[in-house]
């Protein structure tokens, strides 16, 4: 299970003149990273790398850190290139990076795959050490809004059931307990301060500045590719992310004014051959080990198990859990320790979710029942908030003996289980031929041989839909892009299973 959380890059509503005069300000005198922040960002590591996948600790992981420290060098912040800053690249399937106070910088893998080259990668290292740089995590506004996987009806229920309760937790479990304030947005001026400094750096370093504007504009067209993909064009289908901080055109073209007013672009380093070196072979979306996301579909091979959404609900993978959002109410997927007693395992799950407030809860006797052959219990309970009363589920199977699953599920009251009834009847065991047929996508770089067009290369995409649309984001070309032998392009293909 692995969740699923983006990058905060955006557009900002500041003027240029404004923001490039606080950026000549802050880039006087960078203030040291503060030992208590180093600190406690090195306590909270180990969390993150549990909420993400782990870390790629490789050629591939060294290379990036490699990049970061040549970047952070010329950031000014004391100590920048001896080590102060701690470069991570995650093994999370989505594109994502963030920096955390105290000298931290997270990168996942599926960001690093989007990319053209090396300077692309040194201006996303080089925003997130700005946001450090400008101490933005210390004036964020208090009034972000939270990234939840289970969205208002959770906050309601955080806000006047939970309140620091096991619930709280749990309800905001899709980016991790500890860590999801560590990956809140920060506002558009930030962010366009973010952008400044980090071009500011990228040039100092070497790097063509052209690239933050490209690289801005490949996340843009991965957005609306991936809000397509999902089937959707209402507002839920886009990224969080750049709900909260839109990847605009306005912005794109203010990272080319940006780079032109240095006077290095189109001069500066690309180093493209030696990036697609680096990431050839990278693990691109799910990471069969921790389940996939296919379609509506969940399937995990190492456990066997699957399960499929109703229409208009959007899964999440997480460490933890598979978190499941729609209009009509949320859920999640996940596991507790099991004794053979399926009642008992209920009121676990209550009692973990709900903490000291589980009292207060009247749980009515579970039911038992069967789903595809696995025995099942369930029982729904009402929660009171100050906006009203909302039902709170639980659904759980006995695997084995010794294994039981269960999904959480928030709806309005009176609905208990209802439009997640279709959820909880699809889970079911995958046969050995099944689980045996999941395989991993990997980016693979491939030299343009005569004959090749950008269609025939498509067609090579190891995807059922839009193989053409997900060609051209993956490579920053036009339908009408011409290649040439020698040309290297980056393709999605199957992979073998790690053990």
């Amino acid at each position: 299970m692995k969740m699923k959380s983006l990058i905060a890059l955006s557009a900002s509503a500041a003027a240029l003149g404004l923001a490039a005069q606080a950026e000549a300000q802050r880039s006087k005198a960078p203030r040291a990273i503060s030992q208590s922040a180093a600190a406690k960002a090195a306590q909270q590591h180990p969390q993150l790398l549990e909420e993400f996948g782990g870390a790629e600790t490789g050629a591939r992981g060294a290379y990036v850190t490699a990049i970061g420290r040549r970047v952070a060098a010329v950031s000014r912040v004391p100590g920048g290139g001896s080590g102060v800053f701690t470069i991570t690249t995650l093994n999370s399937p989505v594109m994502n990076a963030f920096a955390v106070p105290g000298g931290y910088v997270y990168i996942t893998r599926q960001l690093l795959g989007l990319m053209d080259d090396e300077a692309e990668l040194a201006s996303v290292l080089g925003h997130e050490i700005g946001h450090i740089a400008a101490r933005h995590s210390e004036r964020r506004q208090s009034t972000t809004t939270r990234n939840t996987i289970l969205g208002a009806l959770g906050q309601i229920l955080v806000g006047a059931v939970a309140g620091n309760s096991g619930l709280g937790q749990l309800l905001q479990q899709g980016i991790g307990q500890g860590t999801q304030a560590l990956t809140l947005g920060f506002s558009r001026e930030q962010e366009f301060e973010a952008d400044q400094l980090g071009i500011s750096y990228m040039t100092a370093a070497g790097y063509d500045p052209n690239a933050a504007a490209s690289l801005l504009a490949s996340l843009g067209a991965a957005t609306t590719l991936e809000a397509r993909a999902a089937g959707k064009n209402d507002e839920r289908s886009v990224p969080s992310w750049a709900r909260t901080h839109p990847l605009s055109e306005e912005r794109v073209r203010r990272a080319l004014q940006r780079a032109q007013a240095t006077g290095r672009a189109n001069s500066g380093l690309r180093n493209r051959d030696q990036f697609l070196a680096q990431v050839d072979g990278v693990l691109v979306d799910d990471d069969p080990r921790q389940g996939i996301v296919e379609g509506a579909n969940f399937l995990h091979p190492d456990l066997r198990l699957g399960f499929t959404v109703p229409r208009g609900f959007q899964m999440q993978n997480g460490t933890r859990a598979v978190s499941i959002t729609g209009s009509s109410g949320q859920a999640q997927f996940s596991t507790l320790p099991f004794n053979g007693n399926m009642g008992a395992y209920i009121g676990q799950v209550f009692q973990s979710i709900a903490g000291q407030q589980a009292g207060q809860l009247q749980i009515p006797q579970p039911r038992t029942t069967s789903v595809n052959g696995i025995p099942a219990a369930y029982t729904t309970a009402t929660a009171r908030t100050q906006q009203g009363q909302v039902d709170v589920s639980v659904f759980a199977y006995q695997w084995d003996s010794n294994t039981a699953y269960h999904f959480v599920m928030l709806t309005p009251a009176g609905q208990g289980i209802g439009p997640f009834a279709p959820l909880v009847g699809s889970v079911r065991r995958l046969s050995a031929t099944e689980a045996a047929a999941i395989r991993p996508r990997v980016l693979d770089v491939v030299t343009v041989r005569a004959g090749d067009t950008v269609q025939s290369l498509a067609s090579r995409m190891a995807y059922r839909d839009l193989q053409l649309e997900r060609f051209l984001t993956l490579n920053s070309l036009q339908a009408n892009s011409q290649l040439r032998p020698g040309d290297k392009v980056k393709l999605v293909v199957y992979g073998e299973r790690r053990g």
